[in-house]
This record gives structure tokens, sequence and C-alpha cells, in this order.
């Protein structure tokens, strides 16, 4: 008898979700399931292996049900059949073969007994040979009628079968386009479990080489000081080695006295926003909560981590235990700072004051939401979901005002490009630009060749950025239908864009327009949007760059990648002025609206937030 275990089954039922189009539920159960440990080699697995086990099942089961009874008659009944028949036929044909069989075998037994008996009577009466003769033309005309009916019959069921074998290519065809994405998905996990033995490898060498480095800035730091001082001194200052106590601060890392750690969370925390009206700074997690933390004004070292934290729980569940299909996986706050909008897995938006209490929840998608975003008049909020749709929400009446049905899979990101008009984008590698009340997208963007993973408008509206797994960047105009500029310098997935706030309609107008892509190849770009050259390739982290955020001057940038890594760069000079190393993976980092601290969350169920200063 075979068995099967746990794992075994798992990974089944992750095949069949990743065949079936169900590509983020297979993320999902594939993580949680810990299938990235498993030993099982997926190249031994066909497509389809799932229901291929249920339908095979379920056949013997039939098959056993519909032959005899008497254990003797079934030996007999399987005799007829090859092990080839059970997997390559249904169960009405493995009871045609047998019934058939058994017919020939009974038919050739009675002919052998009507000729022995022939040569008998033959022996002793030939009065009796001419009823014989037509007793036997009797049965050879029954018996070629029986033959022209199994000959109709064969017809019928030859037909039958081209019938199946044109569905059965069909459905051939369906699994050889599903086993190429799940190859692709596979080579991809390959890639990244590659990156991950490397890393574990040169992990502790890096370690040392960065603190190596530091030590080797902070003395060069100080012999500059030194010249310095030598060159200004006089008789009574002070002796060039007074300076010593500031030698720290001029090391790239961040010390503990600047960071504030907030903890509450017991899952990780995936997405983080300041509120834009104050120093309020909301996070959603994977414990089904979103938690809105109130920072002190005051640097980190001033206010006392020792006392109890001012922070709002907003559960997304009811009862005492969680529930993983409400996990919070997008936020955002609107204009004024008053609202604060999330998504969660169960498919509802919900609205919160900024004290934590529930105002409204939003009930009309099918799917997880993983894009949240309110107008910049605050009275429509934007939600885009795994159902394949984008809803506009009225914030005045808590209902949804449209429903956009333009995608064919999932949709990753929204973005409003003024109060009334929007762009989408999703899996099926296309951007829809729509506008509330029309019922067909005013503008239409294809040219990736993989998922579509963000989009954003630039400060005007005037310009759209997307990026995608197909390892490019695009900038697109309303004036044309192909894209203005391709950006192609990445090597792997782009997971996120930003523009810089600055250029014309920002508060920086002097400063140039800069638009940053930040990629699984543990890479950030920054590109001239004039030209579509690249500016700057910034290397510094060792994974993949989850988040990028300009500071609201936009003279600096910082990023959040799986090494657990925050770098702050300097725009201009393209190189890393700060940086802070945590214990847990980094998915998404933000400015505050003075640009003095920056938030973080992790992959350990921490919240930071730190003081940035130069």
């Amino acid at each position: 008898m075979i068995n099967m275990n746990s794992q075994e089954l798992n990974y089944l039922i992750y095949r069949y979700l990743h065949e079936s189009g169900f590509i983020h539920a297979a993320f999902t159960f594939g993580y949680e399931a810990a299938l990235n440990k498993s030993t099982i080699d997926g190249n031994l697995v066909p497509p389809g292996a799932l229901i291929t086990f249920v339908q095979k099942g379920i056949q013997y089961l039939e098959l056993e049900a519909n032959l005899s009874v008497n254990d003797s008659d079934i030996d007999e009944d399987f005799s007829f059949i090859q092990p080839i028949d059970l997997i390559t036929k249904n169960v009405y044909e493995l009871q045609q073969m047998i019934n058939e069989k058994k017919q020939n075998v009974q038919k050739s037994k009675s002919r052998e007994k009507n000729k022995g008996n022939r040569e008998h009577e033959q022996e002793h009466s030939r009065e009796k040979d001419k009823e014989h003769s037509r007793e036997k033309e009797k049965e050879h005309s029954r018996e070629k009628e029986k033959e022209h009916a199994k000959e109709r019959e064969k017809e019928k069921e030859q037909e039958r079968v081209r019938d199946r074998e044109k569905e059965r290519q069909r459905v051939r065809e369906k699994e050889k386009k599903i086993e190429i994405e799940i190859q692709q998905e596979k080579e991809k996990q390959i890639r990244e479990k590659e990156r991950e033995l490397e890393k574990e490898k040169v992990e502790k060498a890096k370690q040392k080489e960065k603190k190596n480095k530091d030590l080797a800035d902070i003395r060069r730091e100080e012999d500059k000081i030194r010249v310095k001082q030598e060159e200004n001194v006089i008789t009574e200052g002070p002796e060039p080695m007074e300076i010593d106590n500031n030698s720290t601060s001029m090391s790239s890392l961040i010390p503990n006295s600047d960071v504030t750690v907030l903890e509450g969370h017991t899952s990780e925390v995936f997405v983080c926003a300041w509120s834009p009206a104050g120093s309020l700074l909301a996070s959603g997690s994977g414990d089904s909560t979103a938690r809105i933390w109130t920072i002190g004004d005051g640097p980190c070292s001033s206010n006392s981590q020792k006392e109890p934290l001012n922070v709002a729980v907003l559960k997304h569940y009811r009862g005492r235990t969680n529930d993983k299909s409400k996990d919070v996986t997008t936020l955002d706050w609107n204009g004024e700072g008053t609202l604060l909008a999330t998504g969660s897995y169960d498919g509802q938006a919900r609205i919160w004051s900024k004290d934590g209490e529930l105002v409204s929840t939003l009930t009309k998608h099918k799917g997880p939401i993983f894009s949240l975003k309110w107008n910049k008049k605050g009275d429509y909020l934007l939600s885009g979901s795994v159902d394949k749709t984008a809803i506009v929400w009225d914030i005045k009446t808590g209902e949804w005002k449209q429903q956009f049905e333009f995608h064919a899979a999932p949709t990753l990101d929204v973005d409003w490009r003024n109060n009334t008009s929007f762009a989408t984008c999703s899996t099926d590698n296309m951007i829809y630009v729509c506008k509330v009340g029309e019922n067909r997208p005013v503008k239409t963007f294809a040219g990736h060749n993989g998922e579509v993973n963000a989009i954003k408008w630039d400060p005007t509206g005037s310009l759209l950025a997307s990026c995608s797994d197909d390892s490019t960047a695009k900038i697109w105009s309303l004036k044309q239908d192909t894209c203005l500029y391709d950006l192609k310098e990445h090597t792997k997935e782009i997971y996120t864009i930003r523009w810089s706030p600055t250029g014309p309609g920002t508060n920086n107008p002097n400063q140039p327009l800069v638009l940053a892509s930040a990629s699984f190849d543990s890479t950030i770009k920054l590109w001239d949007v004039e030209t579509g050259n690249l500016l700057h390739s910034l290397v510094a982290h060792g994974d993949p760059v989850y988040s990028v955020a300009f500071s609201p001057n936009g003279e600096y940038l910082a990023s959040g990648s799986l090494d657990k890594c925050m770098h702050i760069w300097s725009v201009k000079e393209a190189k890393v002025v700060k940086t802070y190393v945590g214990s847990g993976g980094i998915f998404e980092v933000g400015w505050n609206k003075d640009g003095d601290k920056i938030g973080a969350c992790f992959s350990n169920n921490v919240v930071i937030v730190l003081d940035f200063r130069m």
C-alpha cells in the first residue's frame, strides 16, 4: 500500500493552487506550510498530480463496484486488462473492454462445443447433417449480425475516443502552458535560494569587512580634523585631541540613542505610513491588526523609552484569536491626516479615525486588497484587489461608487492622477488609466512582459512610471500609446518605484525630477526623467530591496532590504551617508513630513523610528 505524508500532500495542494492560477494563494500556503524547507523534487511530480490521484482513486472504486462481487470473478475480470489500461482509460472504457473479452471467450467456448457436437452427430447419423447445416447457417447469420452490431458500436466508440483525444489535447496544451509558468517560478525560487546560501557563506566576511571599513572611515575623518585643526590652531586654543569625542558621529552607523523600537505586533509588519498632519505613524501586520503610534516631536534620546507608548490597536477580527484571512496588507492616510484607510486579506477596506475608532467598513471585493489610495480631495478612496477589479468608494455615503473590471488577473497597485482620474496595474502585464464616470479605460498601456508590480504618477500628473517582473521600469505619457522611456539597467524583478518631490509643482521646484527604482537584484537606480538615462546605480544591499523613499526636500533617499539594512543615501553624491542594521528583513520605509525622522517596518514584528541628522 502506498502511503503519503502531510508534507507531500501539502506540496500537491500547493502545486494545484499554482497550476490553477491562484498564484498569491499558493505563495501564502507554501509560506505557511514551510515548503521552502521541503526535500521534494518538484521535477518528479507531473502537472495535475493532485487531481490525477483523486480521479484514479474514484475510478478504481467505481470499477470494483461495477464488476462481479465474487473475489475470484474480480480476479478473472482484471485479468482481461493491462496496467496501462487502468491509467489511460476511464471506468466506462474498462467495463466495455472486459465485457467484450468475456463475450469473445464465451463465444469461443460455444463454437468449440458446437463443433464437437456436430462431429459426434455426423459419426452416428448422417440424416441429421442437413438439420445441423441449417442450424449452423442460422448460427452463422446470428454471429454475422452480432459482428455488424459490434462494428457499428466500435465505430461509435472510436468517434467518442477521437472526441476525448481532442479534449485531452486541449488540456495538455493548457497544462504545458502552466508547466512553463511553474518552471519559471521554480527557477526564480532556485535563484533566491542560491542567493540565500551564498549570503550565509559570505555574511561573516562582509560584517568584518564593513567593520574594518567603518574604522578606516573614522580614522580618515579624524585625520582630516587633526589636519584642519593644525592649520587653524592658535596658542590659546584646545589641543586637537579634544575633538575626539565627536568622532563617533562621523561614522555612517546610526547609534542606538537615535533609534526607537516600537514593539507590540505579533507577526510580520508589512506596511507603515506617517500621517501628513503630525507625528502619528501607522503600521499594518500579519497579526490582523493595524496600529497608530504617537511619536514625540523631539529626538529619540529625549523620549524615555521606558514610559508606555501611546498606541491605538486597530483590530481587524472579532474575538480573542487572530484570523490569518484578515492580515493587513495596505494602508493610507487621507490628505488631512484625520482618517486612516486599511485593506486586508479578507477583501474588506476599513476607515478609522486618527484615534483608532472604526468609522466604516467597505465591503464589495471578493478577494484580498493589495492597494489602497485616497484622492487629494479626500472624498474618494480607491482600492485594488485580487478579484481583478478596482473600486472607487464614496466616503460621504460609505458606499461604492463605481467598480472597474478591466483586468484579466489580480490588480496589484492603484494610484490617483488627480481627484477623478487614476491608473491601475495587474499581473496580466497591463496598465489602465480610468476616470470616475467612464465605463471604459481612457488610456491603455501595453508593453511589459511580466507582472506589473507598481505604478506612480509624477508630482504634476503628466508622467506615469511603472515597474515589472520583466526587470524593466517604464515611463508613460498620455500623449502616446508606447512608453516614453524604457529603463532596462536592472537584471531582476523591480518591486517598487518612487518619484522625487522635486521639479515643477513641488516644494523644491529648482531641483530636477528624478525617478528611483528598487529591484530584487539588490540595487537602486536613479534615472534622469528628461532623457531616460541612468544617473546612478546605488549598490550596498546584499538582498532584494523592497522599499525606497525620498526625504521631503529631495536631497536624501532611504532604502530598506531583506538584508536587514536600511541605508540613507545622498541623492546628489550617490553614496551612503547613514546606515541602520536591524534584526529582520525590511518591508517598507518612510519619512515624516519634517524630514527628521524615518519609520521602517520589519519581518521580526517590530517598527522602528530613526532620528536623522546630518
